[in-house]
């Protein structure tokens, strides 16, 4: 299953795609996400650490939270990131 996430602008899509995915073992980088405010997403990583990603507007926003939350449940895997400009393709099995 593949998504397109529309960020705010070229930085903030590879921010999100670098936040995204552990190429190495194909695991998720991403632990939750703590807040949705307007079109922005804070999102927490296994780090501990959090993270602001500005996208183009809430239901993009809104998108990808419903998109990765499968994800970080353990229920989809993410098999792939890619980034076109402000858009990341994020593919899921």
């Amino acid at each position: 299953m593949k998504k397109n996430i529309t960020c705010i602008d070229s930085y903030e899509a590879q921010k999100l795609a670098s936040l995204i995915y552990i190429k190495d073992d194909n695991e998720i980088f991403i632990s939750g996400i703590l807040e949705i405010i307007e079109n922005e997403i804070i999102i927490s990583l296994k780090d501990k650490s959090a993270h602001s990603i500005l996208f183009k507007d809430r239901l993009q926003a809104e998108s990808f939270a419903d998109f990765i939350q499968s994800v970080i449940d353990n229920v989809n895997k993410i098999t792939e990131t890619k980034v076109f400009e402000d858009i990341v393709e994020i593919t899921k099995e």
